[in-house]
């Protein structure tokens, strides 16, 4: 093994990339977050004296030692481990060259302004890549650089309502206790936009090693939330059919969604004829699994509204844990809903580590939980190296290493407002 492979190993899959981070709320720093975890250097841009926006998107907050808030969220700790904060005043013309001489040794920038903005301030893709030919330099909008709605700003909300998922998410419409569309309950739109752009940052580095130069990665949250329509989407395109909301329902096979138990709610999973014939055994009922209504799953999704309720009254016949049990057991596919403290508490989650504890300097408790990252590569196992920047934590170590401005030079740079520097 060479020593760039033994580096490679112990740093992670990304040891030795720089990645220049201009991003904020949650789709640019989920990208920039996962390529920490792969071992990329992160450098984190923030607006000195408030940072990220999400630093304020509370409660809850991080508590001290005396159990009062501190300036760093839940929200923003989501998506910010294994980055360096950095304060720099991006309105000043000093804070702009610090950034542009940032990026001349930077691997990635990934950015998430306003379309146009960057060009005005000279840190746009081609400003930076004139400087700097190898630079991968990804720009995450709402709507993307181009067409009618490219000024807009884009939110997660905004994007679900214009994409078609929450035309599909909730109740039946004829459901008398529908509500209407509704949302997911995280902000999926974000997230998923920054696992497109991880993507094709990725794709853009294995690009760089045969041609020697980067490139401009254009990603929008609307094309992203479009993509992830999926199977309804096409559905669509194939049948001209408008998809609708069913609940927990899904649209192609039957019984797919949850039924009531004698005491609580419970997951049924059928995902074909076989595994429809073993629950009708198991539940006492092999004249359902021979009705010509409901022996093919095309059959049962035809006559959902019949055999649904037939269901139903069999599921109330004992509880949720008892059904459950019985189901594994015969191979069928199900399971509970579980609440958040349950998903933490279950023996899977914990044995696949996905709940981790980092240490933070300012956490009451001396470490802060956050949730694992899932990807288990055998060779190169993503890294946990660095909690959640307190902001501007990392101006003075970033500074001084990379651009080796002296004490005096940041001094006058701290005085001038240009840069926060509050290294704990």
């Amino acid at each position: 093994m060479n020593t760039n492979d033994q580096n490679q190993r112990k740093g992670g899959a990304l040891c030795g990339l720089t990645v220049l981070d201009l991003s904020r709320i949650l789709a640019g720093p989920t990208a920039t977050q996962l390529l920490g975890d792969l071992g990329a250097e992160v450098i984190k841009i923030e607006r000195p004296g408030k940072g990220d926006d999400t630093r304020a998107w509370g409660p809850p907050f991080l508590k001290d030692a005396e159990g009062n808030d501190t300036e760093e969220s839940a929200y923003y700790l989501s998506s910010n481990r294994n980055k360096q904060s950095v304060a720099i005043n991006l309105a000043s013309a000093e804070g702009r060259d610090l950034i542009r001489q940032l990026a001349d040794g930077a691997d990635i920038v990934v950015e998430n302004f306003k379309v146009g903005d960057l060009e005005r301030y000279g840190l746009d893709y081609k400003s930076l890549s004139q400087r700097n030919p190898r630079l991968i330099y990804c720009s995450i909008s709402g709507f993307g650089q181009t067409g009618p709605y490219a000024p807009r700003a884009g939110y997660d909300f905004l994007i679900q309502g214009m994409g078609g998922i929450m035309s599909i998410t909730g109740d039946p419409i004829d459901h008398p206790q529908s509500t209407g569309p509704m949302k997911v309950g995280v902000g999926i739109a974000d997230v998923m936009c920054g696992m497109y752009a991880t993507v094709g940052i990725l794709a853009a580095l294995e690009s760089r090693h045969k041609t020697g130069t980067g490139q401009h990665i254009d990603i929008s949250l609307l094309d992203s939330q479009i993509a992830w329509l999926v199977n309804q989407g096409a559905s669509y395109l194939v049948s001209g059919e408008t998809p609708v909301p069913l609940g927990n329902g899904h649209p192609t096979i039957v019984p797919y969604e949850t039924f009531p138990a004698s005491d609580k709610a419970f997951i049924l999973a059928v995902g074909n004829d076989g595994q429809f014939s073993k629950f009708c055994v198991a539940a006492d009922a092999e004249h359902l699994a021979v009705d010509e209504r409901f022996a093919k799953n095309t059959d049962r999704v035809r006559n959902r509204d019949v055999l649904i309720p037939l269901l139903q009254d069999l599921t109330r016949q004992k509880s949720a844990a008892e059904w459950i049990e019985l189901l594994e057991g015969a191979g069928v596919p199900c399971g509970p809903i579980n609440s958040i403290p349950d998903v933490f508490a279950d023996p899977q989650v914990q044995h696949r580590a996905m709940r981790i504890e980092m240490p933070h300097p300012t956490a009451g408790t001396g470490t802060v939980p956050l949730i694992g990252n899932p990807l288990n590569l055998s060779d190169t196992p993503v890294q946990y190296n660095r909690p959640p920047p307190v902001r501007a934590a990392d101006t003075r170590d970033v500074l001084t290493s990379k651009l080796k401005l002296s004490d005096e030079e940041m001094g006058k740079l701290v005085e001038s407002g240009v840069i926060e520097d509050r290294k704990i």
